[in-house]
């Protein structure tokens, strides 16, 4: 019984999988490739380091999905999601750093607001800005920029 229960289970198996990244992850991938063509370090999902470099640094944080909008026929789910890039310059003339740092990241996503037809559009909002102490050195300042990834998935789990 153990063997028929084998053979029809591997009948109704494909002979081969190939994984493809679900469509979340492949848009916050090109994301993280699109500003790692900048001139600060970009990182994905990393704790803050220990030294900022002097060009400035992004991190990329996958953020929320949130709930899907939903069409039935045929049957897709419209995500808005919400991606944030953490962005840290430190020195003396850390102002003109962050701004020339946060005019890039936006230049950036201008340049492919579809991310190569990946998600129908992204967009930038505002970054509120703040001036961190630290202790021996230069301060850091810092701000979370909001990314909204417009996409549409034929599967939630994708």
């Amino acid at each position: 019984m153990l063997s028929i229960a084998r053979t029809l289970r591997s009948d109704f198996l494909p002979l081969q999988y190939s994984y493809m990244m679900p469509p979340r992850e492949t848009i916050l991938t090109a994301l993280h490739a699109q500003l790692s063509m900048l001139p600060a370090t970009a990182l994905r999902g990393e704790v803050l380091p220990e030294r900022v470099p002097a060009e400035g640094l992004l991190i990329l944080r996958d953020g929320e999905p949130g709930d899907p909008e939903v069409t039935l026929s045929p049957l897709r789910y419209h995500y808005q999601h919400r991606a944030e890039i953490e962005a840290v310059v430190q020195g003396d003339d850390r102002d003109a750093a962050f701004d020339t740092l946060t005019a890039s990241i936006g230049a950036a996503i201008a340049a492919d607001r579809t991310l190569g037809g990946l998600c129908d559009w992204v967009e930038a909002e505002a970054p509120r800005p703040v001036d961190l102490p630290v202790e021996g050195a230069a301060s850091l300042k810092a701000a979370v920029i909001p990314v909204v990834l417009h996409y549409t998935t034929t599967d939630p789990l994708t």
